[in-house]
């Protein structure tokens, strides 16, 4: 029998002597679609295959052996198919295409703010068309910005205040107050983004409904009367002035005044004049009887402007804190 030369092929396998790159080949491709898929949830794209070099029909064959596990048109887990919820959101993102986003209650549950009981995945693209993922509850809105996206634990989802408007307009008011209480416990609400989303998203559904259960926690914006005294508020707190009274009636001479904000301890009144109500003849004059009667009661009356609150907020806080520190003047003072 001939011998047969130890570097020589088998007489079976390939004779050009290239077998070592082709078997060198797939453990690089294997390891590429592994680094992808371990930043997605164990789960890489069609697209992204194809960018490796594997077409749909190879990524076919490597579901065929078990190695690719397809779980929407164009998405697959790589090496097992466990489903875990960040699994299940990451691939519903994934399927319905670049800039979608996980949404509504589903983005509720992954910022851990509502139990999600729904077996469909909320997701919102902006340009979403034809018809939706088995198991996808796809949203579309073209009007998604910037400050409307996320990402948690790598998965592109709403921001919390974005996540609570679309939860609003799906879910009983008692549901969404919670959620509400949720996202306030866990640090992440920041109270000036949902107050400008809800200012720009009026007369979309949820909006009424989340600025009442806002007043609702939040007692002492429920009796402003704009957003610019609300605003002031939020000022006072970043600067850690004391909290004023807001909106109360005082007694005076006879007449019933309900100034901006009040300072009892300190006979200390600020009113906060925007433009819209106080730029006008009548109401300069109406403004100046009211100070006058304020003052003869003993209180001490300071005037800001919306500009002060929106531009200088810093500055405005340090003039009233010292105006607070000021010794009132004596005298009594019907209310106190």
């Amino acid at each position: 029998m001939p011998q047969r030369h130890p570097t020589q092929p088998p007489a079976d396998g390939p004779q050009s002597g290239q077998i070592g790159r082709f078997e060198a080949r797939r453990p690089r491709k294997d390891l590429d679609i592994a680094r992808i898929a371990q930043r997605q949830h164990g789960l890489i794209s069609l697209e992204q295959l194809r960018g490796l070099g594997i077409s749909k029909d190879a990524a076919g064959k490597r579901v065929a052996a078990g190695r690719l596990h397809q779980l929407y048109e164009g998405v697959y887990a790589v090496g097992y198919a466990l489903r875990t919820d960040e699994r299940r959101f990451m691939a519903a993102v994934m399927a319905c295409g670049q800039a979608a986003v996980l949404s509504h209650r589903s983005a509720a549950a992954l910022w851990r703010l509502h139990e999600d009981r729904c077996a469909s995945i909320d997701v919102t693209a902006p340009n979403r068309r034809g018809r939706n993922p088995k198991g996808i509850n796809a949203h579309r809105d073209g009007a998604l910005t910037a400050a409307d996206r996320a990402e948690v634990d790598g998965i592109p989802c709403t921001s919390v205040p974005r996540t609570l408007l679309d939860l609003a307009a799906v879910v009983p008011v008692r549901e969404l107050r919670k959620a509400l209480s949720e996202a306030e416990v866990l640090r992440i609400l920041n109270h000036d983004a949902l107050w400008s989303l809800i200012k720009r998203s009026r007369g979309r559904r949820g909006v009424a409904r989340l600025r009442m259960l806002i007043d609702e926690i939040h007692p002492q914006t429920k009796r402003t009367r704009s957003e610019m005294e609300r605003r002031f508020l939020r000022m006072c707190e970043r600067a850690r002035l004391p909290s004023p009274e807001v909106n109360v009636m005082l007694d005076i001479g006879g007449r019933r005044l309900k100034p901006d904000f009040l300072w009892r301890d300190a006979d200390l009144i600020v009113e906060a004049d925007g433009r819209r109500f106080h730029d006008t003849d009548s109401a300069f004059q109406s403004d100046r009887e009211r100070e006058q009667r304020l003052q003869l009661a003993g209180w001490r009356v300071s005037r800001c402007t919306w500009e002060q609150i929106e531009r200088e907020p810093q500055r405005l806080a340090e003039t009233i804190r010292g105006l607070l520190a000021l010794e009132p003047p004596t005298g009594l003072k019907a209310d106190k």
